[in-house]
């Protein structure tokens, strides 16, 4: 993937979109190019970005959680789950869940 790619200035947007839409970011491993960790909370949900492979089948996943109030065993129910490159998955998050959790 070279640096001028239109792949790459779409995820790159879409990445700048999620970090405006409340998703706070963490390199989990080593180098500029090490894995994305995001997480965004509100009051419906808690929502898990992993980028990682950009390019590659199944390295990115995020997941969306319902939030309750009380004490759910096993943790909170996976609402939605979406796997795939990075475009599909920031696509996802950034379009079909920014209207649920506004």
């Amino acid at each position: 993937m070279s640096a001028d790619s239109p792949d790459l200035a779409a995820a790159k947007r879409l990445l700048d979109a999620a970090k405006d839409q409340g998703f706070r970011f963490q390199r989990i491993a080593p180098g500029p190019d090490g894995p994305l960790l995001g997480v965004r909370e509100t009051p419906e949900f808690l929502d898990e970005l992993y980028l990682a492979g950009f390019w590659e089948a199944g390295a990115c996943t995020a997941i969306r959680r319902r939030r309750y109030a009380l004490v759910v065993p096993g943790g909170l129910p996976v609402t939605a789950r979406v796997e795939g490159d990075a475009l599909t998955v920031l696509h996802t998050v950034v379009k079909d869940w920014a209207c649920s959790s506004s």
